[in-house]
């Protein structure tokens, strides 16, 4: 090959190799390599934090004033309200008040305590579900020189002490469960002071904080359950001075009004109030309520228990 046609070929193959080595390290402006491809973010579904508020969200309670003077309510109701999104309405009255409000369709939800008229109510067909919820019990509070002498009897034989010397006795006369559990002692003791009005006797007909205040400043007896007395002894010159009897059990359920008498009842509220107080949450809160205060449990979680365990 002549010199000048061999340089022309060495120019032209190192120009071809030049423009290889360009096209080959640099990529298309469109084309990205595989190490530098960013990877697509899939957005995922976002799932609601909070429950959706129900349809009807205003629930009337209908409950005594035993567990509204215990300071029990102002436990669990803002707790019922905060998960389950329900205004809770509390109307706190006798237990025999609040069954009739549920008769008469003015309220979703009872708790009440007098065994006896709920099964009248529970058969009448006013309520729909019944479920036992927790007790704890009755005891007889008077002065602390007791005049009477109870200290220590039986619940018949500490009405009949009063009796015998005319001792002051105060009693709620409002249809309560305390009320009823009041009246049934006395009709054990063969004594009817609630007929007979006799001038010893004292009807308040209010709730049972009421009633203890003035039994306190008459320096007389009274019935009450002992959350309540617990709740309120500080501001009492009265003591406890019979308990432990078996006949002073106060037991509590949870009762929901029937919609097939009323059928604007809040059903759905109710069955919400009555699945609440019987988890496991709040029977534990039930169970320690007051320890830290009065160093003892003022109501017992019963939701594991039915009527026949506690002799109803």
């Amino acid at each position: 090959m002549k010199p000048r046609v061999f340089l022309l070929f060495s120019l032209l193959m190192i120009f071809t190799l030049a423009v290889c080595a360009c096209t080959s390290a640099t990529p298309a402006p469109n084309q990205a390599s595989a190490a530098t491809k960013i990877p697509v973010q899939v957005p995922t579904a976002v799932l609601p934090t909070e429950k959706p508020a129900p349809t009807n969200p205003t629930l009337i309670l209908a409950t005594t004033t035993s567990t509204q003077d215990s300071g029990l309510l102002d436990v669990l109701i803002p707790l019922f309200e905060a998960e389950s999104g329900y205004t809770v309405q509390t109307v706190a009255v006798g237990s025999g008040q609040a069954m009739e409000m549920g008769q008469q369709g003015n309220a979703d939800v009872l708790l009440v305590h007098s065994p006896s008229a709920e099964k009248t109510f529970m058969e009448d067909g006013w309520g729909k579900d019944r479920t036992l919820i927790m007790h704890n019990d009755f005891v007889i509070v008077g002065p602390a020189d007791d005049p009477a002498k109870i200290k220590g009897l039986s619940a018949e034989d500490a009405f009949k002490a009063v009796a015998a010397i005319q001792a002051t006795f105060v009693a709620r006369a409002d249809k309560s469960g305390t009320s009823t559990k009041e009246l049934g002692i006395w009709k054990k003791a063969e004594l009817d002071p609630a007929t007979d009005k006799p001038a010893w006797y004292i009807e308040t007909g209010q709730g049972m904080g009421a009633s203890l205040t003035i039994a306190s400043e008459k320096n007389g007896y009274t019935l009450t359950d002992r959350a309540t007395f617990l709740a309120n002894k500080a501001n009492l010159q009265l003591e406890i001075l019979v308990e432990g009897d078996n006949s002073l059990l106060n037991v509590y359920h949870v009762i929901t009004v029937n919609l097939d008498k009323w059928p604007k009842v809040n059903y759905k509220g109710a069955m919400a109030f009555l699945n609440f107080m019987t988890k496991d949450s709040t029977q534990g809160e039930i169970g320690k309520f007051g320890v830290d205060k009065y160093g003892q449990q003022l109501f017992i979680p019963d939701a594991d228990k039915t009527d026949a365990d506690l002799g109803l």
